[in-house]
């Protein structure tokens, strides 16, 4: 007897998986080996799938800052921001990152996710207001509009003058307009055009929202993002980003220049309603953010090696997503070969992510590989050669000649 309807629907897609001996969404790491190796099935494995985007999981400040609040506040808050689960640390933190982004509020949240589903049902009042969404925005933005219960509605991907009209036609019984968008969209590691997602939301009166996750530490010239590499990061009106990226730990946070932001502890239910970062994760996160602003040379890094990537890649003839960026997908034509192309790499000794429809934009499957700082040249050269060998295995993956 099935407890569920959903159980049902999912049992077939993981059942097959599972029978087909490496499920890529059960994958555990047997040993940590550090930040670009780890135990997988008994093997060495190179990790290229983990966002780990300037390799900060083993850097040594961080490590002893997260030791030094261990011993001092505990393991844990034992409760919300909103009760007795802000420190002092969550305040020196939620300045440190308004002052690097040059904002002036800043609000930190349990996770990435809770901040944009914070965020938006925070900011949203369903019975005036309306969401207009990017159709390739990550599955947390879609869930704060659910959870906000207003209209949303959804326009063509990284395509301004889709909103244009969208904003254009609007009820004018609507007070309040949000715009989300993503300053790289993770799934093809493509990057928003937010300099004329500005000029359309607030030429209709509306604000404009950007979820920095993957692109906070990795673009713009002091790494603060896609908007401050489009010379706009003090015209948009909110900015999200995640602890569990470029600062490698686990935390999320929005940041304004609205002071309106500052209302979100109280209107916010996941703000609310779940427990804070615990100490250690709060003093790693702020050791990580200050070794990003004294080591520059981490993005660039990470740059040299995702160009590098990109480079044998597209010599291999895959079909790639987007052009050269920290994350890097090759595009297949069905699951099931997703899926064998997945496993092929494994084989390799290299770990990649494989996303499938309905979490993918257009029903693409597709192989996404992450690059970070922290790969070695040994690292990059081991998935060149195994990316080149699957161009070989599947034809599927390659560009038509």
């Amino acid at each position: 007897m099935s407890l569920f309807a959903k159980f049902e629907k999912t049992a077939a897609l993981y059942n097959s998986l599972s029978e087909m001996g490496k499920n890529p969404f059960t994958v555990v790491m047997e040993d940590v080996l550090g930040p670009t190796r780890a135990t997988i099935k008994g093997r060495e494995t190179v990790l290229a799938g983990t966002h780990n985007y300037l390799g900060q999981t083993f850097e040594p400040k961080a490590i002893a800052a997260a030791k030094k609040a261990l011993d001092a506040e505990g393991t844990g808050t034992t409760g919300s921001r909103f009760a007795n689960g802000t420190f002092s640390g969550h305040k020196r933190l939620e300045r440190e990152i308004a002052d690097f982004l040059g904002l002036g509020h800043c609000v930190v949240f349990s996770t990435g996710y809770v901040a944009n589903l914070g965020a938006i049902a925070g900011l949203i009042d369903p019975s005036e207001d309306v969401v207009l969404v990017d159709a390739d925005c990550h599955a947390c933005i879609y869930d704060g509009c659910t959870l906000s219960g207003a209209e949303t509605i959804r326009f063509r991907h990284n395509d301004p003058e889709s909103l244009d009209k969208r904003l254009g036609r609007l009820d004018p019984k609507f007070k309040g307009k949000l715009v989300c968008i993503e300053g790289m969209y993770s799934m093809y590691g493509d990057t928003a055009p937010v300099k004329e997602f500005v000029d359309v939301a607030h030429r209709h009166g509306a604000l404009l929202l950007v979820d920095e996750a993957h692109s906070f530490g990795v673009y713009g010239e002091t790494g603060r993002g896609v908007c401050e590499a489009e010379g706009v990061i003090d015209k948009i009106d909110f900015y999200t980003g995640t602890f569990s990226k470029a600062l490698a730990a686990i935390g999320g946070f929005v940041a304004s220049n609205h002071k309106e932001a500052e209302y979100l502890r109280f209107s916010s239910r996941p703000y609310k309603f779940t427990a804070s970062p615990s100490p250690a994760t709060i003093a790693s996160a702020s050791a990580a953010l200050a070794n990003i602003k004294a080591t520059p040379a981490l993005k660039a890094k990470l740059w040299e090696n995702a160009n590098r990537l990109h480079a044998a890649l597209t010599q291999y003839g895959l079909k790639l997503a987007s052009g050269p960026a920290p994350v890097i997908s090759v595009l297949l034509p069905t699951k099931e070969e997703a899926f064998a192309a997945w496993n092929f790499l494994l084989d390799q000794g290299v770990y990649v992510n494989m996303a499938i429809p309905p979490g993918t934009p257009g029903k693409e499957s597709l192989l996404r590989l992450a690059v970070s700082s922290a790969h070695t040249k040994d690292d990059i050269d081991r998935l060149v050669a195994a990316y080149g060998a699957m161009a070989e295995a599947f034809p599927s993956a390659r560009v038509a000649a």
